[in-house]
């Protein structure tokens, strides 16, 4: 049965970031359950976050919540880089399950899959492959993992997942979910159903370039 999410007015503040830029990343490389580290770009983003999250002067009670991902945890060391903060790893927070693409670049799986539309959904077909997690088993850990907030709370996750945790805090479709704006190096800040993109410097407009391999 599916889980079902508690109401949007019951979620704490939540700050929700993606890891920083990994090697597979540049290489438009479905990571998926697998890993690669991060670039030095992707320290210099995580780094970034952390000095967001510092000016954003949390709650002495929040959490602080990550993936058990390497990329994921080593974003999470440098934001907790002198004991700023202690954090603790939740599998609920994994990056979608990819199975038989994993490892694959975005190239390799559109060349063996020619009825796969990745033009009109950046993120849709990767729910489809063989051995790939299902949307619904997907919005039922992320609904299990938000019904349990009790505190404002720090996640560091991935891009699929950040996106579906986004669109159920929000109470928007999670077909929709390529809808909701993506990034590293920034933070996604949600409170009261409504949500604000964090920056360092919140003149700069946003690079909204993406790669297909979230």
């Amino acid at each position: 049965m599916p889980t079902r999410m508690r109401s949007l007015n019951d979620l704490p503040p939540l700050w929700i970031l993606r890891h920083g830029e990994t090697t597979w990343n540049v290489e438009n490389r479905l990571q998926g359950r697998l890993d690669s580290p991060l670039t030095n770009r992707g320290e210099q983003q995580a780094e970034q976050q952390r000095e967001i999250l510092r000016r954003a002067e949390l709650p002495a009670d929040t959490g602080f919540l990550v993936s058990p991902s390497g990329r994921a945890v080593r974003t999470a060391e440098i934001i907790a880089a002198h004991d700023i903060w202690r954090f603790e790893t939740d599998e609920r927070l994994t990056e979608v399950r990819l199975g038989e693409w994993q490892g694959k670049t975005v190239n390799e799986i559109a060349a063996g899959n020619e009825d796969i539309d990745m033009l009109s959904d950046r993120n849709l077909w990767k729910f489809t492959g063989p051995g790939c997690e299902t949307l619904d088993d997907m919005v039922d850990r992320a609904s299990d993992f938000l019904n349990d907030l009790t505190v404002p709370s720090v996640i560091v996750t991935h891009g699929i997942t950040s996106r579906v945790l986004r669109c159920l805090a929000l109470g928007k479709p999670v077909y929709e979910l390529s809808k909701l704006p993506g990034g590293q190096g920034v933070v996604h800040y949600l409170s009261g159903g409504s949500a604000q993109v964090l920056r360092l410097d919140q003149h700069e407009p946003q690079n909204n370039k993406t790669n297909r391999a979230e």
